[in-house]
């Protein structure tokens, strides 16, 4: 019951997607309806600016760090892991906002951030060199994504929390499966943000 209850706690403070609340107040258009229509903070710097993209991702990593908390005072280990797995399926799958969230980008960071903060910089030193090598946001993304187990299990994490991050890994680039396509194609996009607020 204490494993149910982590996950169901997490995966309700995962589906609030701070991207569609703030879009929606302080831009007048729900994010899903403009750009990619991703609920994420990619998304939101592609539309709003880097500012924008900024606070969302921060906001989400909040949330993340929040769920995993609780999971670990509820449950210890196994709780956090689950508490963060299921935090990134309630941001993929929002029950708040009709399932349609982000692509756990930023609570995949996050959880990195929590398994261990070198693991986190290790899966950011991986994004931002893909990222400027190739000006591909979803493919520096998934690579990051990829690179989280490997780094949970180089800095020792707990076989539960690189359990977690295999999932959350999966999902990621589950999530970005169109990207996928696009990418395979050379029809996928450079990364360019609007220059405003």
């Amino acid at each position: 019951m204490i494993y149910l209850a982590c996950a169901a706690i997490a995966y309700l403070i995962g589906s609030f997607c701070a991207s569609i609340p703030l879009s929606k107040k302080l831009y007048g258009a729900d994010i899903r309806t403009k750009g990619s229509g991703n609920a994420g903070a990619t998304n939101m710097a592609r539309v709003y600016g880097m500012k924008a993209g900024a606070v969302t991702f921060a906001l989400d990593a909040v949330k993340t760090m929040a769920a995993m908390l609780i999971g670990a005072h509820l449950g210890g280990q196994t709780g956090e892991a689950i508490a963060g797995a299921f935090c990134v399926v309630g941001h993929c799958f929002p029950i708040y906002f009709g399932f349609r969230g982000g692509k756990g980008v930023s609570v995949g960071a996050a959880l990195g951030f929590m398994t261990h903060p070198l693991a986190f910089c290790i899966i950011m030193a991986v994004f931002f060199t893909v990222a400027m090598l190739g000006r591909k946001v979803s493919l520096a993304s998934m690579t990051a994504a990829a690179a989280l187990p490997l780094a949970a299990w180089v800095t020792n994490a707990g076989r539960m929390l690189v359990v977690m991050c295999i999932f959350s890994a999966l999902l990621v680039i589950f999530m970005h499966r169109s990207n996928i396509i696009r990418l395979v194609s050379g029809t996928e996009p450079d990364f360019s943000p609007k220059k405003f607020n």
